[in-house]
């Protein structure tokens, strides 16, 4: 049996919404990105548009990338909420149009 990945990634309420709307070939590339953070961390270069957002306050860890391309784009924003726990958030989940990064927090 394998071990346990170290990062616990959890999905907010928000974040299920968007998930539960998202076509089935979106659906499984947001699996994919998941395992990714689970097992590696919040660090992930391989995906596309990967990146920390900027201006946000200090201390805050937050980072999103695409999961498809085309039209339309679907991206995940995800949160380091405990780096000593290893615990992430992922809190936004659906359009590139649709994301607000300002209030993502």
């Amino acid at each position: 049996m394998a071990d346990n990945p170290p990062w616990s990634v959890i999905f907010t309420g928000q974040a299920k919404k968007g998930k539960d709307k998202l076509p089935d070939e979106i659906k499984e590339n947001l699996l994919a990105l998941h395992l990714d953070l689970s097992w590696n961390g919040p660090s992930q270069p391989k995906w596309p548009h990967y990146g920390k957002l900027a201006g946000k306050k200090k201390g805050l860890d937050i980072r999103h990338c695409h999961i498809s391309s085309g039209r339309p784009t679907y991206v995940a924003i995800w949160k380091v909420t405990d780096l000593n726990v290893q615990i992430m958030e992922i809190r936004y989940v659906g359009t590139h149009e649709n994301a607000d990064y300002r209030r993502v927090s």
